[in-house]
């Protein structure tokens, strides 16, 4: 692309994508930092591949020439091939699997079981209350809890 850049530009400082963590926060970045300069959609794919490299910059110099016509196409062409590089969600489901080990102490299940609830969006406290007591080991302390 002939599109010259913007006056004043300076190298995005920004990691550079390598195809193996979630693709959406890389967008985010690239874009939050090139509108700092222009939204200007030909700037916008002229730069794009300074922004990754390994093989994300391998898929990039493997596209066909012309098959890009707009950052649009580039973004929808970019997330498609990484995917799999997504998070998963974590749901509900991953508290009530979880059990107290019988030798772990109580502060460390709970710790275990916080660092995975505050993950779950929009997590209801009656079933997050459910959960933890189910995944107690049985005992004085939870007999104590359920009167």
């Amino acid at each position: 692309m002939e599109t010259p850049l913007p006056f004043g530009w300076k190298p995005l400082n920004i990691d550079r994508y390598d195809g193996s963590t979630n693709p959406d926060k890389h967008i985010d970045l690239y874009i939050t930092q090139l509108n700092l300069y222009t939204n200007d959609d030909a700037i916008l794919c002229r730069v794009f591949p300074a922004s990754l490299k390994g093989s994300a910059l391998a898929w990039y110099t493997q596209l066909p020439p012309g098959s890009i016509n707009n950052f649009d196409t580039l973004v929808r062409r970019f997330m498609a091939q990484y995917a799999t590089s997504r998070p998963h969600h974590i749901t509900s489901i991953a508290l009530a699997n979880l059990r107290q080990g019988d030798d772990e102490p109580l502060h460390k299940f709970v710790e275990r079981f916080s660092n995975i609830a505050i993950k779950i969006h929009n997590l209801n406290p009656v079933v997050a209350l459910h959960a933890m007591l189910m995944a107690l080991k049985p005992g004085p302390f939870v007999d104590s809890l359920c009167q």
